[in-house]
């Protein structure tokens, strides 16, 4: 009994951190679109707030990097990091400025194409094969293909409104700027920027995947990208910026709660993954990304008072339907690889033991 409630507390805390995790980062989008409208700038609320999470993560970085067991970080490996902090720079970018000129929601359900973009990046550098014989390959390439239809329809088709936020929520957000709600114009521009921001983000899973096998210190390697993005973000700013030096004046209202709010959540939400891949598996970590979808149609329609489309929410269910393909054919690929590993194993074990009758 003791053991069946241990086990019961054990996920109930695994599901609370992801269900928390996954809020957190819709809050932050819909805190990020609230704090533009006074003022805040993407360039320096990202040079900022990773800056904050880089010093939050430095002194983990200390000390795992006393461990012996790992190689010396090498002026190589630091430049991949570099070079990952160059391709997350870019999808922070990207994706915050994407939020600006659409929403939340559309941000969350874009988001949901990166297994996609990431199986046809992991094709294309031959990483994956694709058998269709196999019905694993078939849900991928399938769920694929279903995930960027849905983006398509997400980005440019905004249809009719389902459903109208009449009355003003006691946080009201929306009483921030005359109008927090996006054009169709800028509809399009920001969903254009929001799958850019994830082709880059499947970039950075195969870079990431290949600086952790020859690095294995995620402490230390979060550390440096966050400071390497806060550096590279930090100096486009100054460029893009140039002739605007008040967006680096922080002013102490939503725009510094919104800073402030990155800096901890971003360390924060990486030991949360780190803890649920190492203890549940990658799946585990995936499936729960659409349900930002339906938290972030909430919350933005609460705090925003955003309107729910017709375009957002066909092209959500098929990105929807395409993320769950695309996980289950990745899942049962790994299942089929570690039956033939334990058969395999099984068959070496029998031969040994008839060698030794012999």
């Amino acid at each position: 009994m003791a053991g069946a409630v241990s086990l019961w507390r054990r996920e109930a805390t695994f599901l609370t951190a992801m269900l928390a995790s996954e809020t957190g980062i819709v809050g932050l989008n819909i805190l990020f679109k609230a704090a533009t409208s006074k003022g805040l700038n993407s360039y320096s609320f990202l040079g900022y707030s990773y800056l904050l999470a880089s010093l939050l993560l430095s002194p983990s970085h200390l000390f795992s990097n006393r461990s012996r067991s790992l190689p010396p970080l090498s002026f190589s490996i630091l430049s991949k990091i570099g070079l990952l902090g160059l391709v997350g720079s870019t999808y922070v970018i990207t994706s915050y400025i994407g939020v600006k000129y659409s929403n939340p929601t559309l941000a969350s359900a874009i988001s949901n194409i990166t297994p996609a973009v990431t199986f046809i990046l992991a094709v294309i550098f031959r990483m994956e094969k694709v058998r269709l014989k196999e019905r694993s390959s078939v849900a991928k390439v399938m769920g694929t293909i279903l995930s960027l239809v849905g983006a398509l329809v997400v980005v440019l088709y905004h249809g009719p409104r389902l459903f109208i936020v009449s009355s003003a929520p006691n946080l009201n957000f929306h009483q921030l700027s005359p109008s927090l709600s996006s054009s169709n114009s800028d509809w399009i521009i920001g969903g254009c920027l929001l799958t850019i921001r994830d082709i880059f983000v499947s970039v950075s899973f195969v870079l990431q995947a290949h600086i952790m096998s020859e690095y294995p210190a995620a402490f230390t390697v979060s550390f440096f990208y966050t400071l390497f993005v806060s550096i590279i973000t930090s100096l486009t700013g100054l460029v893009v910026e140039r002739n605007n030096p008040s967006v680096w004046i922080i002013r102490f209202d939503i725009t510094l709660i919104c800073i402030l709010a990155m800096g901890i959540f971003t360390p924060v939400y990486y030991v949360i993954r780190s803890w649920t891949v190492r203890y549940k598996g990658p799946l585990y970590l995936a499936i729960f990304k659409p349900l930002s979808i339906l938290i972030a149609v909430i919350m933005s329609a609460t705090f925003l008072g955003d309107s729910l489309y017709l375009g957002c929410l066909i092209g959500g269910v098929l990105i929807t339907i395409g993320f769950y393909a695309v996980m289950w054919g990745k899942a049962n690929e790994e299942k089929t690889r570690l039956l033939l590993l334990a058969e395999k194993e099984n068959s070496h074990l029998l031969l040994n033991h008839n060698d030794d009758q012999i």
